[in-house]
């Protein structure tokens, strides 16, 4: 059952570093600032917006 909610987490976490990081460079955008990323640099913000959001809905 740890397993599952462990899971359950991991994919919530994900999914909302997501959108969170494409939020960031929509409004980038819309300001003026264009940025390009490449895959490596998508990965590695990904992975550390996950874990700050894990981090943050942490009880």
């Amino acid at each position: 059952m740890n397993y599952v909610s462990g899971l359950i987490n991991l994919v919530i976490s994900l999914v909302i570093s997501t959108i969170i990081i494409y939020a960031i460079n929509f409004v980038a955008r819309f300001a003026g600032a264009d940025y390009s990323f490449t895959n490596g640099e998508v990965f590695v913000m990904w992975i550390l917006m996950a874990i700050l959001v894990n981090n943050c809905f942490r009880k």
